[in-house]
């Protein structure tokens, strides 16, 4: 069982930035891909920014230049640096990790823009 930890969360003005973290609890080895997803009430959870274990990176559309993810592999530790913030980037955010072809997800961290 994988148990992820969120920080960072909070409220900030429109164009401010935020940094998001991630990690396991335990000795967790070989997390696959790493990433960051976010939920409003009513609508599905999305993806906002993935990264694998060997650095390649996708990221929504509408984070694209705003936000960076990175990952320390030797802590199995995701970070999103999100700059430029936007009331529409108004979610719960979940750290998800893919192990031995398993998704977990953490318990979420509130980010609210106020404009």
């Amino acid at each position: 069982q994988v148990r992820l930890v969120e920080s960072g969360g909070g409220l900030v003005q429109a164009g401010g930035s935020l940094r998001l973290s991630c990690a396991p609890s335990g000795s967790i080895f070989n997390i696959n891909a790493m990433g960051w997803y976010r939920q409003v009430p009513g609508k599905q959870r999305e993806l906002v920014a993935i990264i694998t274990s060997g650095g390649t990176t996708n990221y929504a559309d509408s984070v694209k230049g705003r936000f960076t993810i990175s990952r320390d592999n030797a802590k199995n530790t995701v970070n999103l640096q999100m700059n430029s913030l936007k009331p529409e980037d108004t979610a719960l955010y979940y750290c998800n990790a893919l192990y031995y072809g398993i998704n977990y997800w953490g318990q979420g961290t509130q980010i609210t823009v106020s404009s």
